[in-house]
């Protein structure tokens, strides 16, 4: 184990979130609030402990999955424990496990709040709140290769160990160009968000606020009612249409930028994906249109909460609490299925199901057919038997652990169904479940322990569950000395 490469990388993470506060810190001086000094007190901290880290370059710089793996799990730890201390030192949240519960919550775009009166919060630190998205969407660690010196052997397993999904391809020869390119297009959606609502009347501060948790695929808003406390329609297409733009692999964008559009479109989670939204949306119209007297109405609103599940956001412009049961089961369904892998949203991810059901069919037609010879197909190409395993092993663990927390939870003794959904989402960086954790309700009821518990399975679900449970093996902790030239691909 590499401590010293660690620490450094660690440090220079330090400096860039010490930076990003800058955004709040503005924000906070432009209304004049009084939070200014806590923003300012949190970036030394950061300061200082980032010089001390990552002011020189360790002699050796080698890192493998063992360290990437570690790197990202700690990296994001320590990013929210620090990104909580505002909202701790200002007091808007006086304890420091709701306020590590709230962060965490943002960086990993889950939208699952502890907040009972959310308008009551400052602007800075409600823009802070859901700045965290924007920065978690794509990942810190991505956005510190996007600006910060490092080398593309290095930098692939952090980057592995970051971004979700079955596997992760750069869209150019160098890393570090893949991750800027990622980031220009990241960035040039959520300024077109920004313009078309402003187009539509929204305020710069509240277009900045739902654009940054509708390009991480958050949902954190500084209204009580979310997006339905404005009854726009116009605002609502917008963000679901933009929602489920950012839950495509950002991979297929920048082959339509190259002009390979046509590669792009051919893509078989894309369409996966795009069928299973309009499936979903019809099925819940039929249903919900008795209660709301009109198909067009209800296709508003069934639109804009698929729009907002699949895709892990979480905004929310109906309370889907009292729809009938079909709709609701839908809706919790699609929390697992998720968006697709390499874009911004949490869940299973289209491409795992995919591959589950295709493994199923598979193994079905050799039941009945022994001698058959069949494989496995993902984008017309075969998929070797070993990534088939992993996606199964995946699996497995996420059953397990979700399995695991549901048991946790139970012991604050809620309905089964509030325990269910509310690790659902957590797990599945979705924000809200059904009944006390509904669109609107709160995390807040639950005990300090399972807020960490929960707060454990957001970090776990945003980070694909393997860079936070390695951490809990002594044998990664174990520094092993193998010379530079014999060091094994681990």
């Amino acid at each position: 184990m590499n401590y010293k490469m660690i620490g450094y990388v660690l440090g220079r993470i330090f400096l860039v979130e010490a930076a990003l506060l800058l955004a709040p810190t503005a924000v906070a001086m432009f209304y004049g609030e009084g939070t200014v000094p806590v923003f300012f007190t949190t970036i030394g901290l950061l300061l200082a402990f980032g010089l001390a880290l990552g002011g020189r370059t360790p002699k050796d710089t080698t890192i493998y999955a063992r360290e990437g793996l570690v790197v990202v799990a700690l990296a994001w730890l320590l990013m929210s424990l620090f990104g909580a201390l505002p909202f701790w030192f200002s007091r808007e949240i006086p304890h420091l496990v709701d306020a590590f519960f709230e962060t965490v919550s943002g960086f990993t775009t889950t939208g699952a709040s502890i907040l009972t009166d959310v308008e009551a919060m400052s602007r800075g630190l409600l823009f802070w709140r859901s700045f965290t998205h924007w920065v978690g969407g794509v990942g810190v660690l991505v956005f510190a290769m996007a600006v910060l010196p490092m080398g593309d052997g290095r930098g692939m397993h952090l980057m592995r160990a970051e971004m979700p999904g079955v596997t992760i391809d750069k869209v150019s020869s160098k890393l570090r160009d893949s991750a800027r390119i990622t980031y220009l297009i990241y960035l040039f959606m959520t300024v077109a968000e920004v313009v078309f609502l402003l187009a539509g009347g929204m305020p710069l501060y509240d277009s900045l606020i739902h654009t940054f948790g509708s390009a991480g695929t958050g949902g954190f808003s500084h209204l009580a009612a979310s997006i339905g406390a404005y009854d726009n329609v116009y605002y609502e297409v917008v963000i679901g249409v933009f929602m489920l733009l950012f839950g495509v692999n950002f991979n297929l964008y920048y082959l339509i930028l190259v002009r390979r559009a046509r590669e792009a479109f051919r893509s078989e989670e894309l369409r996966v994906y795009f069928g299973i939204v309009a499936v979903a949306v019809a099925a819940i119209t039929v249903n919900i249109t008795r209660l709301y007297g009109s198909a067009l109405k209800a296709l508003r609103y069934a639109f804009f909460q698929v729009a907002t599940i699949i895709t892990t956001t979480g905004f929310a412009t109906a309370d889907f609490n009292l729809w009938p049961t079909f709709s609701k089961v839908i809706l919790v369904l699609l929390m697992f299925f998720g968006a697709c892998a390499g874009s911004t949203g949490g869940g299973l991810k289209i491409v795992r199901l995919v591959v589950l059901a295709k493994a199923a069919l598979r193994d079905l037609q050799k039941a009945l057919h022994p001698r058959a010879v069949t494989t496995v197909r993902i984008e017309g190409k075969p998929m070797d038997d070993k990534t088939v395993r992993s996606v199964n092993v995946y699996l497995t663990i996420y059953i397990m652990l979700f399995a695991a927390s549901v048991l946790l939870l139970s012991f604050d003794h809620f309905d089964l169904i509030t325990t269910f959904t509310a690790e659902a989402s957590c797990l599945n960086n979705i924000g809200p479940g059904l009944e006390l954790v509904g669109p609107t309700g709160n995390f807040a009821a639950f005990s300090a322990f399972n807020k960490l518990v929960l707060s454990f399975n957001m970090l776990a679900g945003r980070l694909e569950l393997y860079p936070m449970l390695v951490i809990f093996a002594p044998s990664v902790w174990r520094r092993r000395h193998v010379p530079r030239a014999a060091h094994p691909a681990e």
